[in-house]
């Protein structure tokens, strides 16, 4: 598996010197949930579906989580009974290097999360699991043992996970960890992995030449599902360019977040292209609830209120929005849409849902609309080949457009559906 390096204009990432969309899968505890045989499984179906990266922890989730360890523990005990983080167990990660080395022979990119934020002490999470918290001066040899132990699969690093950097303790974790994983893969990317809805990386970290990529989790809530666009946008106006990824947006079948109601495979549409029309084009995460944890049904899962009970695993692979994003990945691809860049300026529209963006010499143009509508546009597409998506039954629609002094207007759909719009120049 050849490296995944930054494309020299900063905005996306390349793999073998080509451009390369970043379609990731959420699998965070398959280290310590899932079988050998389970991931043989999980694997051949996903790179049917035209997946290319895995993100997963490699310690345990222990806040967040569903029931179902496998029995090894990353770390050995000590005397009081609990992990001695100085006293690596191997056997873990044998069995994670195996794990990597089935994906890697699949074709995908493992992007290993070195340090979730239960394990540093005074974030959030570890309130919830304080008798894991890891000992500073454990930080850079743990650290150290990963990058040795996997640099050889080529792996992309996020050094946090799930992370609100709250004190300058942690983000001296996160900043010890960094350090330590570029001194032995200086050529690795790396990222901070944010909580939801979160953009403030503490000015160290933007300017620190160690970190490659930014990504943000616009979350599991439904009342901030706009911050799918709204984090792209952020992270864009950052004093530092960096390639940007909505690593962690809505998971299919995960609840409305602490409310009734889960969400389905539009919500994934809508993520993707509401991310990807707004900056963040260097990819995509896509998650399903049941996967990312590695859920089996009647186990228990310790998150409920929150997130409600995740789907068995095996009927989560299942989940429709998966194919969506990978057919979304594939008009990406077919058209080329990697110079791609934010402009909503081009549309009269009330509803910022509506997303646009177009190459710098506007000879492509793309409008993702969730909701049908009709959308005007300042610019005449007369010399344009225009296609419309139908995104939910996968059908090409012929728009119907009409022309004045104002520019375009593209006609509302008489389908209850969300659509995506290429105008490419003739």
């Amino acid at each position: 598996m050849s490296r995944v390096t930054v494309s020299p204009n900063k905005d996306g990432l390349l793999q073998a010197g080509k451009p390369w969309f970043y379609l990731a899968d959420t699998v965070w505890s398959v280290f310590s949930n899932a079988s050998i045989e389970e991931w043989a499984q999980y694997l051949d179906y996903r790179r049917m579906q035209n997946f290319n990266a895995l993100q997963i922890s490699m310690l345990p989730i222990l806040h967040d989580a569903s029931n179902t360890y496998v029995g090894l523990a990353p770390f050995h005990l000590g005397d009081n009974g609990k992990w001695n983080f100085s006293h690596i167990n191997d056997e873990f990660f044998d069995k994670a290097e195996t794990m990597v080395a089935m994906a890697c022979d699949k074709g995908f990119v493992p992007v290993l999360v070195v340090l979730w934020n239960n394990y540093v002490p005074g974030t959030w999470a570890n309130k919830k699991a304080s008798d894991s918290t890891m000992p500073k001066d454990a930080v850079k040899p743990y650290t150290e043992y990963v990058a040795r132990r996997f640099s050889k699969y080529n792996p992309m690093y996020f050094i946090s996970g799930d992370s609100k950097f709250e004190t300058a303790e942690i983000i001296e974790y996160f900043d010890i960890s960094l350090r330590a994983l570029k001194e032995i893969e200086p050529h690795a990317l790396t990222a901070m992995h944010p909580t939801s809805n979160f953009h403030q990386l503490d000015d160290k970290f933007i300017q620190s030449s160690d970190l490659d990529l930014y990504i943000y989790q616009s979350g599991h809530h439904l009342q901030e599902q706009h911050m799918t666009y709204g984090l792209a946008e952020a992270f864009s106006e950052k004093s530092v360019k960096r390639p940007i990824i909505n690593s962690e947006p809505c998971y299919e079948g995960h609840g409305h977040g602490n409310q009734y109601g889960r969400f389905d495979e539009f919500d994934l549409r809508r993520a993707f292209w509401s991310s990807v029309l707004s900056g963040a084009k260097a990819g995509f995460t896509y998650g399903a609830h049941g996967i990312w944890s590695w859920h089996k049904k009647g186990a228990e899962f310790n998150n409920e209120g929150f997130s409600k009970i995740p789907f068995d695993w095996s009927a989560s692979l299942t989940l429709r929005g998966a194919w969506d994003v990978g057919y979304s990945k594939w008009i990406f691809e077919q058209y080329k849409l990697f110079d791609l860049n934010p402009r909503q300026d081009l549309i009269d529209s009330p509803y910022p849902d509506i997303r646009t963006a177009a190459s710098e010499d506007l000879n492509t143009i793309v409008i993702y609309t969730p909701y049908a509508n009709d959308v005007q546009l300042h610019i005449e597409l007369s010399e344009y080949q225009v296609v419309m998506i139908n995104l939910q039954d996968r059908h090409i629609i012929i728009p119907e457009l009409s022309y004045d002094e104002n520019g375009t207007k593209v006609a509302m759909t008489q389908m209850n559906v969300d659509t995506l719009l290429i105008a490419t120049r003739l």
